[in-house]
């Protein structure tokens, strides 16, 4: 009895051990190794149809990796330690590649597994099995495969499912990815990231993912600073998400309000008490596939703070500056985070 009873505590202890460990794309690390966490970071971006344009948008890896790693080392300098880079499979995602710049920076990236909001995504590939009526089944079993095999043949392990909806609504097609992401998550205990158009459908996530068995400390609800009105964020934070405030640097596109808006609906929050349900990120894209493009003025002036650097040099000032404490801040790069991915 005593060495069953000590076999069901080792087990135990090991469950628990292996709960605490997040997926990076250089393996497994355990969650106290996380560190100073940036959310909702894209080394690489895409939008679909850049694999068509390739005699003008070539994929220059060695180039890239310039830039990538760059950025990586820009962001330590902060006291960055790791990076969750969201991006979808169908708008480039690279996971040998963020491999590379982990491992000539040493800093931890996640990526993802997911597909984009029906808008900007590429939905005729699951469309299609749709009507063959799969593919709510294919998405779950490619978000258990990804999260559990491996993606492809990199041997790189998703660390979070990646989820989208449009302006105004969630799509049929998005659903899918919805109900299939919720199914995997409560197999997996995996972390759900999503992306709110034009700061809406933030509670009605929540409430979707919830209804289909998705447990709410496993979820961030992203962009949610698209939507200025502190009403609509206490709304969302009933559920018990967290939220990300995770586009500071963009501005004027993608209807975006100015970080001034953003930093007074923060601060409302803050006030509140809500730092425990809160993340900071920008959401940059430091390459983008396909065709190189220059921004027309007057889109480049006000996008001129969109970098990883951002929040550090002018955002954290200003919530200083308004009396935010360290140990506020502290709870929202490195708190908020390790609870997420140990929860």
């Amino acid at each position: 009895q005593g060495n069953k009873n000590s076999a069901e505590k080792s087990g135990e202890r090991g469950e628990q051990l292996m709960a605490e460990m997040v997926e990076t794309v250089c393996g497994p690390v355990p969650v106290e190794q996380l560190g100073k966490t940036l959310i909702h970071e894209h080394f690489l971006f895409g939008y679909p149809g850049f694999q068509g344009d390739v005699t003008r948008g070539t994929f220059r890896e060695d180039e890239s990796l310039r830039v990538a790693v760059e950025a990586a080392e820009k962001m330590k300098r902060h006291g960055i330690q790791t990076v969750v880079d969201p991006t979808p499979n169908d708008c480039g995602r690279t996971p040998a590649f963020l491999r590379r710049v982990a491992e000539e920076t040493g800093l931890n990236i996640i990526c993802a597994t997911g597909y984009y909001y029906e808008g900007e995504g590429a939905p005729p590939y699951f469309q299609f099995r749709r009507l063959l009526g799969t593919a709510e089944d294919d998405i779950y079993d490619m978000f258990m495969a990804e999260l559990t095999e491996g993606i492809a043949d990199t041997g790189i392990k998703a660390g979070v499912i990646k989820l989208a909806s449009s302006k105004g609504r969630i799509t049929e097609y998005e659903k899918m990815f919805f109900r299939a992401a919720a199914r995997a998550q409560k197999e997996t205990g995996a972390v759900i990231i999503t992306h709110t158009q034009e700061g809406t459908m933030g509670p009605e996530q929540a409430a979707y993912l919830l209804e289909h068995g998705a447990d709410p400390k496993k979820i961030v609800i992203g962009h949610m600073c698209g939507n200025t009105d502190p009403d609509y964020h206490r709304k969302t934070l009933a559920y018990g998400v967290y939220i990300a405030f995770d586009r500071f640097g963009i501005q004027g596109m993608v209807g975006a309000p100015t970080d001034e808006e953003r930093v007074r609906t923060l601060l409302a929050l803050l006030r509140d008490g809500y730092e425990k349900q809160i993340m900071l990120s920008h959401d940059t894209v430091n390459v983008w596939l396909g065709r190189p493009f220059t921004l027309p003025e007057p889109f480049a002036e006000m996008m001129k703070n969109w970098h990883v650097e951002h929040l550090f040099v002018n955002i954290i000032p200003a919530l200083k500056n308004e009396g935010i404490r360290d140990e506020v801040l502290e709870q929202m790069f490195i708190g908020n985070p390790a609870a997420l991915f140990s929860a």
